[in-house]
């Protein structure tokens, strides 16, 4: 079942810029992708065109059946909650402990506090960051404050989750602990794509690769490594 089709969608900024070129590309539920390519290749682009932080200048997205593209802003929520989004820098509250940065995720939408309180513990020992629940961000390291991101991402039970450069600040080791956390929340069934430059992650973990190049898909691997044509 695919759960994310783009048809021949292009992206043109106001500077005259095209850094989407007639893409089209699918992706399957419960499928675990890596975007990978040099700056400049459209990775971004892409992946802020599917939680329509920007829109295709032609072209459909479509996200569990629903035209991306077409949504006003004022339902734009409707898409973000198919959604979690991780970053490369946490963007985490830095006055809020752990808990609280993952129940905030949950609070905008007027869960119940009980059922926050249950969900928020429930991910944060799947990340396992259960015994940080009290703790704030600077009191944690990189590859933890990643992981509280993560589960502020995924708290609300998404069925995509996207990750710009996860792993981008944290060394080798803390890395492939944030791949596993990843792994592990594919396996539960949630869709996930992952724009890397971590030429190691892709070599060791053997799934699916898309490689852009110049707004275009230039190759695509089914368990594939990072080849020099994405150098």
């Amino acid at each position: 079942m695919e759960l994310i089709t783009i048809k021949h969608a292009s992206k043109t900024y106001k500077t005259g810029v095209t850094a989407i070129h007639d893409l089209s590309i699918s992706f399957k539920k419960g499928e675990f992708v890596f975007l990978i390519g040099a700056t400049g290749c459209g990775k971004s682009t892409l992946i802020k065109m599917l939680y329509r932080e920007e829109r295709p200048t032609s072209g459909q997205i479509f996200i569990g059946g629903i035209d991306v593209a077409k949504i006003t802003n004022r339902k734009v929520y409707k898409i973000r909650r198919k959604l979690g989004v991780v970053f490369q820098d946490f963007k985490l509250l830095p006055k809020a402990t752990v808990y609280e940065n993952v129940a905030f995720a949950l609070e905008i939408f007027g869960v119940p506090t009980d059922e926050i309180h249950n969900k928020v513990i429930k991910v944060l020992d799947l990340v396992g960051l259960k015994n940080k629940a009290k703790q704030y961000p600077h009191q944690l390291s990189g590859g933890e404050q990643q992981r509280v991101a993560i589960a502020r991402a995924i708290v609300n039970g998404p069925k995509i989750l996207i990750c710009d450069e996860p792993t981008g600040n944290l060394d080798e080791k803390t890395s492939m602990g944030i791949m596993n956390v990843l792994e592990a929340i594919n396996k539960l069934g949630t869709t996930v794509l992952v724009v890397t430059h971590d030429t190691e992650i892709v070599n060791k973990l053997k799934k699916r690769v898309v490689v852009l190049d110049e707004g275009r898909i230039l190759k695509e691997y089914a368990e594939g490594e990072y080849r020099h044509e994405a150098i």
